[in-house]
């Protein structure tokens, strides 16, 4: 008998100003060249548009539709996780980041939607190659479109606009749109201030950190205002002093387990505080070890910044941005990079229980299912 295509089922995001795609129409045609069957859910707010799947000859059906009409043995393929408002079983295999493997906020209710309907959870953030490194991340955009947000939310502060809100943020057709705009913001914040600011970065090494320092190039911060830390730096433990000597404060560190906090609410309390924007990229908000403590709430693209308060008089609150899916900034140029760097991974999905970097992955999701049922028990 001959055997059924591995078939992936592209879902529609329903994460507002969500704009990228997990995969990209020039990788579902690879897919469907190799003989896979592809279905992709229509929707009007991705960036590509459904004409471009159709032209690559995916099935296309209406939103939402997997929940009810997907086979069973379909992979749904999404980016960012499940509506939190359903409760519901999840009896399929589901590829996507769904943020409950380090025991943030509901990562139970999470799992428990797989286990009561027997799914399986193949999260993208844990897809690793046989070195550790991840197969697939939108590392280096998150970094680049963190410290474009925060730039931008220092020259605001230093407008005359500052009393009202950072506006709402936007996503970009591409990037020298992107580095235009902001370079011709800077430069004129620049000319008012007579400096550029101070920005530093933490991770500086990694995707996240280079994608930061690569955009901060580009739109003109000379490299003397260039803070550039990683693992080595910070091996002492914080809290460290240069982060509120510097004007943007860039966190592009992967969390893995509990670190002295990088700076506190005293600091931020101190008269001679020089920060004024935190870009938090790794957004380990709800995680009970992350390393800048002093909040616990996202922010969003259309409620981009979050003041915090300090108890000193003549200082001013400090802007903290913590939007966890900021490379929909670029949401076309991401959204190809990550699925290009993803393509060899679901080009093994046919042999899924014998290829390492999905059987590694399912066995992480079967030891967090046991984590969670014997913390129950307890």
């Amino acid at each position: 008998m001959v055997a059924s295509p591995t078939h992936i089922w592209l879902r529609e995001e329903t994460k507002p100003f969500e704009h990228r795609a997990a995969l990209s129409p020039d990788v579902c045609c690879q897919l469907l060249a190799r003989g896979f069957q592809v279905t992709v859910e229509r929707s009007e707010q991705r960036i590509f548009d459904d004409a471009e799947y159709a032209q690559a000859g995916c099935t296309l059906v209406p939103g939402g539709l997997w929940k009810t009409e997907a086979p069973k043995d379909a992979y749904i393929t999404g980016l960012k996780e499940l509506p939190e408002n359903d409760e519901s079983p999840l009896p399929h295999a589901h590829i996507m980041f769904a943020h409950c493997f380090k025991n943030q906020g509901g990562w139970k209710e999470v799992l428990g939607r797989f286990d009561r309907g027997q799914g399986t959870l193949l999260d993208l953030e844990f897809l690793n190659d046989s070195n550790g490194r991840r197969v697939a991340a939108f590392g280096f955009h998150a970094g680049f479109a963190g410290a474009a947000v925060g730039i931008d939310v220092w020259c605001h502060q230093h407008s005359a606009q500052a009393a009202q809100p950072f506006p709402v943020v936007k996503p970009y057709p591409n990037e020298d749109a992107l580095i235009s705009e902001l370079r011709a913001k800077l430069q004129a914040t620049v000319a008012r201030v007579g400096r550029y600011p101070r920005l530093m970065v933490i991770g500086a090494l990694g995707r996240c950190g280079r994608g930061a320092l690569d955009l901060a190039r580009k739109v003109g911060i000379p490299e003397d205002q260039l803070l550039k830390w990683d693992m080595a730096e910070t091996a002492k433990g914080g809290p460290f002093h240069e982060i509120v000597d510097s004007d943007i404060f860039v966190n592009c560190i992967y969390l893995t387990h509990k670190i002295p906090p990088f700076v506190t609410q005293a600091q931020l309390d101190a008269p001679s505080r020089q920060l004024s924007v935190i870009v938090d990229v790794s957004c380990d908000t709800t995680n009970p070890n992350n390393p800048i403590p002093f909040y616990n709430v996202n922010t969003t693209f259309d409620h981009p910044t979050l003041a915090v308060p300090t108890q000193h008089p003549s200082q001013k609150p400090v802007d903290i941005v913590a939007i966890d899916h900021l490379p929909t900034m670029l949401p076309r140029e991401s959204s190809h990079a990550f699925s290009t760097d993803l393509l060899p991974s679901l080009l093994e999905l046919p042999e899924r229980h014998s290829a390492r970097v999905w059987t590694e992955a399912e066995a992480l999701f079967r030891r967090k299912v046991a984590d969670m049922k014997q913390e129950d028990a307890l």
